[in-house]
């Protein structure tokens, strides 16, 4: 059986695709490319600025023991949105966002559902 082509390598063949997936904080950031003395090109990620902070959170109080990506499970239903509920907050390390229980923190609102009509 022939070996798969990891899919950073499958996209590497495609001119002018994006590497990350649509679920990922990196996939609108810019691709940058650096020639290097050779000639040789070197793909990068360029700065990624945290957007401006919105008002579409829903308060949330965080209870002992939660963490960023069970709180993406449950509201936004993907663990690995844990950076949007990150990027809603004034933080600049995300395991600020649940350190310290009792603290009031802005959930995004899955899915743009309006207030109150959004499934826990």
């Amino acid at each position: 059986m022939a070996d798969i082509e990891p899919y950073e390598s499958a996209l590497d063949s495609i001119p002018g695709a994006h590497p990350y997936p649509r679920t990922s904080r990196y996939h609108d950031a810019e691709i940058g490319i650096h020639k290097q003395a050779d000639g040789t090109e070197v793909r990068y990620t360029k700065r990624r600025l945290l957007p401006p902070l919105h008002d579409d959170t829903e308060p949330h109080v965080v209870g002992a023991g939660e963490r960023g990506d069970l709180l993406a499970q449950r509201f936004l239903g993907d663990p690995g949105q844990w950076w949007r509920i990150a990027d809603a907050n004034p933080v600049l390390d995300p395991r600020e966002l649940t350190d310290e229980a009792g603290r009031v923190i802005g959930i995004p609102l899955a899915g743009g559902f309006p207030r109150g009509e959004r499934r826990v």
